[in-house]
């Protein structure tokens, strides 16, 4: 039999949410999955001061405590229709909690995501009555302002509030389509604005540096020029294997392998210089960068790599693959063979780079400058 306790969480405003936790897990009567939580909508202020603080405090603890009877004898009867929060609670949050388990492939980390900070704010539970242009727009600021989940001095990315808002429009959107909202919020509620991303690179001469260049760990130097020389992305590097690896006389050298982010099936044709640079080959079932695992450690190696190169940007592994597109455009490949090489769905995801080339054109038209 399950025990149920009464427990708090931290959200936003010196406010405390407060949950029941259920031990053993329970199963969940809409997802058949096992759950240990169900949020209350209730919260109680974190060290109250003011004699009506204290009041609200006295009577939700005593409300939520009534809740967890309830349930406790709800559980002695084996009953867990009280868990089915969609049906019977009209939760927003459960419901955007059902529709973020059935994204798949990396869509599925911005879902997750876009839940945990929907969860942050609103203490785990939100009805559909309280879903209005009010909360939207509250929710809203609060994400352009929230402190991401990888460090607690920076604040979230600008494009990754847009991301995660545009999550929360599209179950909106679904939620009018299923019957819980009468009117289209989507409507009322402006998106958040993209904000123009800079996306490092290096030149040619800068990219020759490196490899010329000695660094402390030789796998990431090789697996570094790799990407600048085949646009791969790191996730892509690091689970390649041999047998990927392929070769016949009409075609060259290629890879056929599975992008890691997209989940699409790729050929893409490498240089000899890039096959060559891997070394002896290896059994088709053997990691071709075996043991290249990306840490904060591998990621100050690289800054002082490039740093030794005399090169003061900031460079990440990522910015190689900006490298090679940036460096097939300008020298003439055409933008449609470049999202192809890629892996890009939609040629706009590659005019980014196309841009970065018209602003090095400006750059250099700047140069010639005489006094008359």
């Amino acid at each position: 039999m399950a025990n149920v306790t009464l427990r708090k969480k931290p959200i936003s405003g010196n406010r405390l949410s407060l949950y029941l936790d259920f031990y053993p897990a329970i199963p969940n009567p809409d997802t058949g999955k096992d759950t240990r939580r169900e949020f209350l909508g209730l919260y109680i202020f974190d060290k109250a001061k003011t004699p009506v603080d204290k009041e609200h405090n006295a009577k939700t603890l005593q409300l939520a405590k009534s809740i967890q009877s309830k349930r406790q004898l709800s559980l002695n009867n084996s009953e867990y229709g009280f868990l089915s929060d969609v049906k019977q609670k009209g939760d927003f949050v459960a419901y955007f909690r059902e529709l973020a388990a059935k994204r798949k492939g990396s869509n599925s980390d911005n879902w997750a995501s876009a839940l945990n900070y929907l969860e942050d704010y609103t203490g785990g539970s939100l009805p559909f009555s309280n879903l209005d242009e009010r909360f939207c727009e509250d929710f809203k600021e609060y994400l352009q302002s929230a402190p991401t989940k990888r460090s607690t001095k920076t604040t979230l990315a600008q494009n990754s509030a847009v991301s995660y808002f545009n999550k929360i429009k599209t179950a909106i959107k679904q939620a009018q389509k299923d019957g819980f909202i009468d009117n289209n919020l989507n409507e009322k509620v402006a998106n958040i604005k993209h904000s123009e991303t800079h996306r490092e690179y290096l030149s040619k001469e800068e990219l020759q540096r490196l490899a010329n260049t000695e660094c402390d760990n030789a796998m990431l130097k090789q697996a570094a020029i790799f990407s600048a020389l085949t646009g791969l992305r790191f996730s892509d590097i690091q689970k390649l294997l041999w047998g990927e690896i392929r070769h016949s006389e009409s075609e060259g050298y290629y890879l056929q392998f599975r992008q890691q982010k997209t989940k699409g099936v790729e050929v893409l044709p490498i240089s000899e210089q890039a096959f060559e640079m891997l070394g002896n080959r290896r059994k088709d079932t053997d990691v071709v960068f075996e043991g290249l695992q990306y840490s904060a450690w591998l990621n100050g190696i690289l800054k002082l790599w490039v740093s030794k190169a005399g090169i003061t940007k900031d460079i990440t592994f990522h910015c190689f693959r900006h490298t090679f597109a940036t460096l097939q455009l300008s020298l003439g490949t055409d933008i449609y063979t470049v999202s192809k090489l890629l892996g890009h769905k939609e040629l706009k995801t590659t005019q980014v780079y196309a841009k970065i080339i018209d602003q090095t054109k400006r750059d250099a038209a700047d140069k010639i400058k005489l006094d008359l």
